[in-house]
């Protein structure tokens, strides 16, 4: 006799309030991703240690493409790197082409075992293209690098170093007790949208917006969302929750409007149209039935069509704002002309129903299985998802 083991625990299920928990549609082809890259098996992530490569990640927590043939370019946030590919790959775990961060494909370490500089990483997560422009969110090294035109060669060195005073500096808030303008504090999120720069910096739990892409180091944000000016750096603002504060901002995507994952408040906030001052708090909240919301899943163990527990990621495509659900280990698809206070998603991807959780579906990996995907990316009709618990990276197309 075979006896099935269930790898899900035994909590007692809640029944979904939402009707669309019953019946959600698939937010990507339920044939699951196109590519896989990192992965060193169709089954999933390797147990051991994964020694750095051409073709392997460990942890990877952002990822973009910059056309729709590429550059592909991935935070290998483990290996302290970035890689690329000048061309996406047409099959699973094809090598990248070149290496930011490391003296080449087979070294990692912080800042590749030596001095701060220009081409070296710590920890990097967030990144981000734009027209002309390349933005990194080099987390550890407190900085927003920039490249004013995409690499094309290994360990390019940076254009613009923000956060920091030069190249050769990495602390929090430049050493300072406070907050500043030209500060950074654990930034883990950019984005780039008409023009603007916008970065999550989160350790100092605020949003700091450039208006035009900087082109000298270390210049000043001009304008600040999270807190009520540059100098304060408290969670909620000081001011408990509520529409202004933000308690772990990771990531930011406009369109129209502008969307901030909440992550410590395990919430989305939302603006209508993008702000013009500092500290104008948000029209509504995704994840969270009101402002005052903060608990994972609406302070339930399971889920729910409109509960999200640690959101990191977020991007808009089609039409729908995706939303990286990523403790749920899941991607939520909200219909942008119908988000409201608490809204529910409409679509789903790396879990059965909206009332499931579980890495992986607590199974082995696959192809449509999800653990703790920190990024999403969207170009054209292809999702890139940073699938950072199974350390690779998915090229999914929309269903």
């Amino acid at each position: 006799m075979t006896m099935r083991v269930s790898l899900a625990p035994a909590y007692p299920r809640a029944r979904a309030s939402d009707p669309s928990d019953a019946a959600p549609q698939p937010l990507l082809d339920p044939r699951g991703a196109r590519i896989l890259l990192g992965a060193l098996s169709e089954t999933g992530a390797p147990v051991a240690a994964i020694s750095p490569a051409a073709h392997t990640l460990f942890g990877p927590r952002g990822a973009c493409l910059a056309g729709r043939g590429g550059p592909l370019i991935i935070c290998d946030t483990g290996h302290h790197r970035l890689l690329v590919w000048q061309r996406v790959p047409d099959m699973d775990n094809g090598p990248a082409d070149l290496v930011i961060g490391q003296p080449d494909f087979r070294t990692e370490g912080r800042n590749a075992k030596g001095e701060i500089g220009p081409a070296s990483l710590n920890v990097p997560t967030g990144i981000a293209v734009g027209p002309d422009v390349l933005a990194v969110a080099d987390a550890w090294n407190h900085r927003v690098l920039l490249w004013h035109d995409l690499p094309r060669s290994s360990n390019q060195p940076a254009d613009i170093v923000l956060g920091q005073a030069d190249f050769r500096s990495g602390e929090a808030n430049r050493g300072l007790a406070a907050a500043r303008a030209d500060t950074l504090n654990w930034c883990y999120g950019v984005a780039i949208h008409d023009g603007r720069l916008f970065v999550a910096d989160a350790g100092n739990r605020r949003v700091l917006v450039w208006d035009e892409i900087p082109a000298v180091n270390g210049a000043p944000a001009d304008l600040v969302l999270g807190q009520r000016d540059f100098t304060t750096r408290d969670e909620s603002a000081g001011e408990g929750a509520g529409a202004v504060g933000m308690r772990w901002p990771h990531s930011i995507a406009a369109a129209g409007m502008l969307f901030v994952a909440d992550a410590g408040n395990n919430r989305v906030m939302v603006w209508k149209t993008l702000p013009d001052r500092n500290g104008v708090p948000c029209d509504f909240v995704l994840g969270q039935a009101g402002f005052t919301g903060l608990d994972h899943n609406c302070a339930a163990y399971y889920p729910t069509a409109s509960a999200m527990n640690m959101p990191y990621g977020l991007t808009v495509q089609s039409g729908y704002l995706v939303v990286a659900d990523t403790a749920n280990s899941r991607l939520l698809g909200f219909d942008t002309a119908r988000l409201a206070m608490g809204a529910a998603a409409t679509r789903l991807a790396g879990q059965s129903g909206f009332d499931d959780k579980g890495d992986n579906r607590w199974n082995v990996p696959s192809r449509d299985s999800l653990c703790w995907p920190y990024a999403v990316a969207a170009r054209d009709n292809t999702l890139v998802v940073a699938d950072s618990g199974n350390n690779r990276v998915l090229l999914w197309e929309t269903a």
